[in-house]
């Protein structure tokens, strides 16, 4: 299944702020994105039904397995992706906006080849 760009953000999102904050609502995303609530709400209805995010009585958010799948690789690319080009010399802002952009298109064969050359390099 093909998750579309804005939907792996959202889940990413989540697994910083779960990461940083230990409990994660609606809310918190709003903020971390600079979105509107409605935007929120929409995406996590959406997100529910496809089985990436649960949300508790108390209406904290978690990541489904299938949905931490998703995150965590979202956010190795992001941080992969990012330590690259601060080590060819781009400034960490711009690094890390770039980074938000390729972390969605990049194959995995380019990934891995870049992640193997980081390490390769420590």
């Amino acid at each position: 299944m093909v998750i579309k760009e804005s939907a792996e953000d959202y889940l990413e999102s989540i697994y910083v702020l779960k990461m940083q904050k230990g409990n994660v609502r609606s809310i918190d995303v709003v903020n971390y994105h600079g979105v509107s609530k409605p935007s929120v709400s929409v995406a996590m209805k959406k997100l529910r039904e496809d089985g990436y995010v649960t949300v508790d009585e108390a209406g904290f958010l978690s990541l489904t397995e299938k949905g931490h799948a998703v995150a965590s690789r979202v956010y190795e690319r992001h941080q992969v992706i990012s330590e690259a080009l601060m080590a060819l010399g781009v400034d960490r802002e711009t690094a890390l906006v770039d980074s938000c952009k390729i972390e969605h298109v990049i194959s995995k064969e380019s990934f891995e080849r870049l992640k193997a050359f980081l390490e390769s390099r420590k």
